[in-house]
């Protein structure tokens, strides 16, 4: 019984002590004015924007941020307008109190998340990165990124619903996201991929059957290219439904 009322007791005062935290908390905030706007990006991040682009993004929202006390900044206003630039997948707003000799002053800090560019599209008019979702956003000297290239007659709907998959089919298998390093998009929709190793062109087909048609490339290298005669062939075609025919030079 004393064990039980214990355990009640004790869960009295933690929650006592959460409703006095949270309205000190409150308290502080109420008077606390925010001197200034800090930027933080997600570690893992693979491109970041310069974060003077963001701090101008808030400031634009809300320009009289800086000195404005925090119970009248809208975290969600500022974390909507961040996110409205294309490179960005989301943002998020905290309000962080420091103490100094005498008072309270606020730190409003932005995280941002970019968005992971999974390959560059180039085409005769434009260029553009996609995240794995199919989102598009440009492409910038602020930002480079290392990914997979894909070139030729790629409109927005081949891009999304025929070239995304095979991407991420490659992107996600180890060896043939060191291999590859191109695809290149042929008139009539057929995909040809140039490898890292290999004076070769791997004629794709249309980005159908992939994995058994990796399968049975990945099972060519091993066989008749294990002796590193890569320079052997012109080019190998996947094609044909369990075929690989190789145009020697």
């Amino acid at each position: 019984m004393f064990k039980k009322l214990w355990k009640i007791g004790s869960a009295l005062l933690v929650v006592l002590f959460m409703i006095i935290t949270l309205a000190f908390t409150s308290m502080k905030y109420s008077g606390v004015t925010c001197k200034s706007v800090r930027i933080e990006y997600e570690a893992d991040d693979k491109i970041t924007l310069n974060k003077e682009v963001i701090r101008r993004m808030v400031r634009k929202a809300d320009k009289d941020i800086v000195g404005k006390k925090f119970d009248q900044i809208d975290a969600e206003k500022l974390e909507a307008a961040v996110e409205k630039q294309a490179a960005v997948f989301k943002a998020e707003v905290f309000k962080t109190v420091a103490k100094d000799s005498s008072s309270f002053s606020g730190i409003l800090t932005v995280r941002v998340k970019h968005r992971e560019p999974v390959v560059r599209v180039i085409t005769s008019t434009d260029s553009y990165y996609l995240d794995k979702y199919g989102h598009r956003f440009p492409v910038s000297s602020t930002y480079p990124a290392q990914v997979l290239v894909a070139t030729g007659r790629i409109d927005t709907t081949y891009a999304k619903e025929q070239l995304l998959p095979c991407v991420l089919f490659i992107t996600g298998d180890e060896f043939w996201n060191a291999q590859i390093e191109q695809v290149h998009v042929e008139p009539d929709g057929d995909m040809v991929l140039s490898p890292l190793m290999g004076d070769h062109l791997i004629e794709l087909g249309t980005p159908e059957h992939l994995e058994e048609k990796f399968r049975n490339m990945k099972a060519f290298y091993k066989q008749v290219l294990a002796n590193r005669n890569w320079n052997k062939y012109e080019s190998i075609s996947l094609k044909y439904t369990n075929q690989v025919i190789a145009k020697r030079r």
